[in-house]
């Protein structure tokens, strides 16, 4: 049998067609827009989501036997508004998890309602990115769309929704909305009263592998995929991430290169970071998860390039770079401001030590070095909680530089494992789509069996000693410039 895997990110759509063997047969993108309305503010429309998703499926089977395919899933960007009138029509543009227009919300969450009670309520605190925030904006600045609210979705829901007439949601995505009982795996009831919502409005949960539907009649007959072919609930694109890159089970490691960066590690038993500078999420193989995420990881990398310099040879670029660990100029990677460990929205993105003699190479490493020192902040709360990391899969766009992943392997002294297939959450979606249709017993046993690694970077001590001195400078700049951030913005 044949499976997709849709993996929603920010700026496109990639669709992933698996057989059952956990063989790609072929992978597809489409990009739709991005919308920056304000300063600070980041939105989509979930129509152009559904459009080219659609249009996708259609490129992704044009050549297969479309009978065999058996199932759908998704790994989606998380936190994302979508909300949907009584006609399931949607109400506004989704506000993204990028977005940090909900400051006050997020202070009214932590200092009001509390974070102590947040944390009993939810396993987590409130960040700007995340969902419940995102609905009390609504509530307060458009108290129109609020009333008219029917259903509350996650992007990667919405095209659930729309592929099955389900309305869903799994426990790893809804996770991320600060709505969810992480350690009971249901709806917070004290948290919906906070946000002026009830449980009918909200989408009903599943595991990442449980099937939510079938494909509607007329969907079957436009793709010319079975009725049967069931739709998956899948996961947030981290979780999905984790799937894809066999971090299931007790004590794995995930670092996620993708537009947002992320440091994932799968746990069997629920744990909170008391700090709450780690996320405390359901993870998709039925058990849990911690994982810091920063807002801006190869995305920096991308701005650098297109926009200041303006140029596409990344590799060309980075092969200038020639000293590392020897850098004196330093990138805090803040440009959409940062959720794990510092929780700013108001943080931005600056470049500190730059002399008459620094080079567009060092410039260029500098920023790519900020992503890793970022990584590496969350990292540290991890081994603070008695984690002990030695080794981690890494995946996303970022983990296609070798650069990168020698920076990563040495600015966190570990060992970086390199796999055969870097598609993360569309692999991971496409995985769970397969579980549900019993190819594999469990999703720690697709892992097993499709996921493999080719290579492994491994740290150099001299290298990695230079880096802990680079390192140890680099965490000594937010906190000297943090209170400039309230009076830049």
């Amino acid at each position: 049998m044949l499976y997709i895997g849709v993996d929603l990110g920010t700026s496109a759509v990639k669709l992933l067609l698996m057989d059952g063997e956990g063989k790609i047969q072929k992978i597809v993108s489409r990009e739709y827009p991005l919308s920056f309305p304000h300063p600070g503010w980041s939105e989509q429309n979930p129509e152009d989501w559904w459009e080219q998703s659609l249009e996708g499926i259609k490129e992704l089977t044009a050549e297969c036997d479309k009978n065999q395919v058996a199932g759908i899933s998704f790994g989606g960007q998380m936190h994302g508004l979508v909300i949907l009138d009584e006609n399931d029509q949607v109400i506004r543009p989704a506000i993204l998890w990028n977005d940090g227009r909900t400051g006050k919300e997020t202070d009214y969450l932590n200092n009001i309602i509390g974070k102590d009670k947040l944390s009993q309520y939810t396993a987590n605190i409130a960040f700007a990115g995340f969902t419940a925030p995102k609905i009390l904006w609504v509530k307060e600045n458009e108290p129109e769309n609020f009333k008219r609210i029917k259903k509350i979705m996650l992007p990667k829901d919405y095209l659930a929704y729309k592929l099955s007439g389900t309305h869903s949601c799994d426990m790893s995505d809804a996770s991320g909305m600060l709505l969810l009982d992480v350690k009971n795996r249901c709806w917070s009831k004290e948290m919906l009263e906070i946000c002026g919502v009830t449980e009918e409005q909200m989408p009903k949960l599943f595991e990442s592998y449980e099937t939510v539907g079938t494909l509607k009649p007329e969907l079957a007959k436009e793709l010319g995929i079975p009725e049967s072919c069931k739709i998956v609930a899948g996961a947030g694109d981290n979780a999905a991430a984790a799937v894809g890159t066999g971090t299931v089970g007790d004590g794995m490691c995930n670092i996620s290169l993708g537009t947002s960066g992320t440091i994932f590690i799968s746990s069997k038993e629920f744990g909170v970071d008391p700090h709450n500078a780690l996320h405390a999420f359901a993870h998709a193989d039925g058990h849990y998860h911690l994982m810091g995420c920063m807002l801006s990881a190869a995305s920096c990398n991308k701005w650098w390039m297109d926009e200041i310099i303006g140029t596409k040879d990344y590799s060309g670029e980075q092969a200038k770079i020639e000293k590392l660990g020897e850098n004196n100029v330093f990138f805090l990677p803040y440009l959409m401001g940062e959720r794990s460990p510092h929780n700013n929205p108001n943080a931005r993105g600056t470049f500190i030590g730059l002399t008459m003699d620094s080079t567009r190479a060092d410039m260029t490493q500098a920023v790519l070095e900020g992503v890793a020192f970022a990584i590496r902040d969350s990292f540290e709360v991890a081994k603070s909680l008695g984690i002990q990391i030695e080794r981690t899969k890494i995946c996303g766009g970022g983990a296609k530089s070798p650069l990168w992943k020698k920076m990563i392997a040495n600015i966190l002294n570990i060992k970086v494992d390199v796999i055969e297939s870097e598609e993360g959450p569309a692999l991971g979606g496409a995985m769970l789509a397969a579980v549900a249709n019993g190819e594999f017993a469990s999703v720690e046993e697709a892992a097993a069996k499709i996921v493999k690694v080719i290579d492994t970077v491994e740290p150099e001590p001299e290298l990695a000693a230079k880096y802990e001195e680079r390192y140890q400078k680099f965490v000594k700049i937010y906190p000297a410039v943090k209170e400039l951030f309230n009076e830049i913005i």
